[in-house]
């Protein structure tokens, strides 16, 4: 037992954020002995009969538990507040908006080292010299075969290298004879900086085009004026990034720091680049694809100062900085920046609330900004800033429908696709094609009985690996073999529909002269295959790119002259309302990668569906004509940006139990909620069962944010239905998948 103070009742109350998913933090008595740990601190606290590292909340003078039986923090980690005051706020109001808890919350915006009570000290790999001398001493060695090996190998690189590269591949074990030169005096350890410094001389920055300018100007003009959000449109190529780089350079001269946010990991490497070009600064890089030494390094980096910019996908939205200056976000229509498991944030809207509660302005750009945002533009709420042309002078590519109906298509490949195609890597182009199916076929079966390979676990067909040989679950994991014959009959098996693998096993016979790379989660998993891969598109040495979404956002490839969308009827028909307007945005980002230098670029968009109003109004009229027709049939359905919803999410492996929690859930909500509060359910979700737990789902429609936050006010108490302990429960706040 943790020893207790005596005089309770006079001492300060700590309430602290634990990472455990109960609701609200806990009281705990300050430490015995040592300084009482300010808000933000970690504190290492006894919770049952674990030891937990928490952030410290606030100081009460009283609790709702009598003092006896409160525990005392057991260890202060932080002298200092980890997190300041303002994100601290924001971590708290965001847990309540969301209904998550607070502990839970606020402890996974800190890297994994800090969760787990490491020091928050920021320094790179220890380096290992030689010293002055290392050279004449090293004959003395000749009785210690390893240090001597070493200390030459260290006199071979007198920058100094790393215990990991001292240890080679063979991963050999050098801490003895490391030790020994470090005794002798022979090596010198040495802590360099967390981040690299920055690089050659930033380069001369290209001229802005009218509308570029302006856009600067607005932007600079905001800078240390407080808080405002500016919505930069621009159209695919129209220099959004030169435009960025402008107003960090500006953010930097002033000596604040810029945030920069992107909706995935493979929008990094291309802007790291760009940005370490142009930039005299350190940068500090965050996203889920680091070792947890270096996300703790680029964290630290931009609490303390040291980084002037920081970028990284959406949790970077909690990173604290130490001068605030500017907050951008790129791609800000991408569905990627809503977390959709655990702590179901919008690092877009975050973002915004964040640069109001710090005081620093917020620019939100994209060439097909999400429909939210453009309402708030239209309310006057964000200011709209336009780049209607592409930079350097480069023309608008050329979109084309491909009826496909009736035509022999070759493994989703149509004879009109490939005879442009043809045309264009003569010219010496290149081209990009987009489907957004990784694996060889989604499904496969057997022509002589019908039987189809599906996941046992989901309501889902299995997905056709050729390269590993196996049968792929996307939803829950699940793999098997191929089997060699039907299970069932015994008869052959085949495969249908098209992926990214089937696509360039087409390739490959149709265009053996020209090398096709293929970008998607399976082939770029090795650390580093993605930079490599889009270094050997960007020689010429890669002519033909078939990809996934990883393709479509936000990259230059300036010889790409054709892109082409395998297949555009995927989200025509989907019953998610959120559908058509993705399907916009990816023809149109799709789109935007041909023709971005001074090449000519054509779009062809494969269908069954020409006449379908969507396709047709976008390609007719653009984005911003779609937006607005769908806008005003959101208005007329009473749908966000118009109204909030809420998705209250229940799984079991019982298929009954899900349906009875949430109806028993309906009618304690419908008795907290306001009147014109909906809720619309339960019904089953649109894949009912998933990785062996049947789900369904309730909707809570509200007129505004409001009246939906007062119902969500009532979810603990679902806590005590009879129903709950049956089920699995969450809620999704502001969803943007209904699936």
């Amino acid at each position: 037992m943790t020893p207790q103070r005596e005089d309770t009742a006079a001492a300060p109350v700590l309430r602290v954020a634990v990472p455990t998913p109960v609701h609200g933090a806990f009281d705990y008595l300050p430490p015995r002995e040592g300084p009482l740990p300010p808000p933000g601190a970690r504190v290492r606290v006894p919770f049952g009969r674990r030891s937990l590292v928490g952030v410290v909340l606030e100081h009460t003078r009283g609790s709702a538990l009598p003092g006896h039986r409160l525990r005392a923090v057991t260890q202060v980690l932080d002298t200092q507040p980890l997190l300041p005051p303002a994100l601290l706020g924001l971590l708290t109001w965001a847990a309540e908006y969301y209904r998550h808890p607070v502990g839970e919350a606020v402890c996974a915006a800190l890297p994994a080292l800090l969760r787990q009570g490491r020091p928050a000290v920021a320094r790179g790999p220890t380096l290992y010299r030689p010293a002055p001398e290392a050279a004449a001493a090293l004959d003395t060695l000749g009785r210690a075969p390893a240090q001597h090996r070493l200390l030459q190998r260290l006199l071979q690189s007198p920058q100094g290298l790393t215990a990991e590269a001292l240890r080679g591949p063979e991963g050999r074990d050098l801490r003895h004879p490391l030790a020994a030169l470090r005794d002798k005096g022979l090596v010198i350890p040495e802590h360099p900086p967390c981040l690299p410094p920055p690089g050659a001389p930033p380069q001369t920055p290209p001229e802005l085009n009218p509308a570029q300018e302006a856009a600067v100007q607005a932007l600079e003009q905001a800078l240390g004026r407080g808080y405002s959000c500016h919505l930069l449109e621009g159209v695919t190529g129209s220099g959004k990034t030169e435009v960025y780089l402008r107003i960090i350079r500006a953010t930097l001269a002033a000596g604040r720091q810029a945030l920069v946010l992107v909706p995935e990991i493979a929008l990094t490497p291309q802007l790291l680049e760009r940005f370490r070009r142009r930039l005299d600064t350190r940068i500090a890089v965050l996203h889920s694809g680091l070792a947890d030494a270096e996300r703790h390094c680029a964290w630290l980096c931009a609490r303390d100062g040291t980084a002037g910019v920081i970028i990284g996908t959406r949790s970077a939205v909690f990173v604290p900085w130490r001068d605030p200056g500017v907050i951008l976000v790129d791609e800000e229509h991408d569905p990627s920046l809503k977390q959709q498991e655990g702590f179901r944030y919008h690092a877009r809207d975050l973002a915004v609330l964040r640069g109001h509660r710090e005081g620093v302005p917020v620019l939100l750009g994209s060439a097909t900004p999400a429909l939210e945002t453009l309402a708030n533009a239209d309310r006057g709420q964000y200011a709209h800033l336009r780049l209607p042309d592409r930079a350097g002078g480069a023309r608008a590519p050329r979109l084309r429908l491909l009826d496909v109906r009736r035509q022999f298509m070759d493994e989703g490949l149509s004879e009109g696709l490939l005879g442009r195609m043809e045309h264009h890597l003569e010219a010496g182009g290149q081209v990009l094609l987009f489907l957004n199916r990784r694996g060889f076929a989604p499904a496969v079966l057997c022509h002589a009985c019908g039987w189809v390979a599906e996941c046992p676990r989901c309501d889902a067909r299995l997905t056709w690996h050729a390269g590993p040989g196996r049968l792929r679950c996307h939803h829950c994991g699940h793999e098997t073999p191929v089997p060699a014959r039907c299970p069932q009959c015994g008869g052959p098996l085949s495969p249908r529909g098209q992926g990214t693998e089937r696509i360039q096993q087409a390739l490959a016979r149709h265009f053996p002269q020209y090398s096709a790379v293929r970008i998607d989660r399976d082939s770029m998993r090795r650390k580093g295959a993605l930079e490599a891969a889009f270094a050997q598109v960007r020689s010429g040495h890669h002519r033909i790119l078939v990809g996934t979404q990883m393709l479509a956002k936000g990259h230059d490839f300036p010889d790409v002259t054709l892109a082409a969308i395998l297949d555009a009827d995927q989200g025509l028909f989907s019953p998610d309302f959120r559908a058509v307007e993705r399907l916009a945005q990816t023809v149109i980002q799709v789109a935007g990668r041909a023709g971005r230098a001074s090449r000519p670029g054509e779009v062809l968009i494969q269908t069954h569906q020409p006449e379908h109003p969507l396709l047709t109004l976008l390609l007719q009229s653009g984005y911003a004509a779609f937006a607005r027709a769908a806008l005003a049939e959101r208005r007329e359905a009473g749908l966000p940006p118009y109204a909030a919803l809420a998705l209250l999410r229940a799984e079991a492996t019982d298929p009954e139990a899900p349906g009875a929690f949430l109806e028993a859930a309906r009618g304690h909500l419908q008795a907290h909620a306001p009147g014109d509060v909906q809720l619309w359910g339960p019904a089953p979700a649109p894949m009912e069962r998933r990785a062996g737990r049947h789900r369904a789902q309730l909707l809570i429609h509200a007129p505004a944010r409001r009246p939906l936050q007062a119902t969500l006010a009532a979810l603990p108490g679902l806590a005590h239905l009879p129903q709950a302990r049956r089920v699995r429960w969450s809620i999704d706040v502001d969803p943007v998948d209904l699936g």
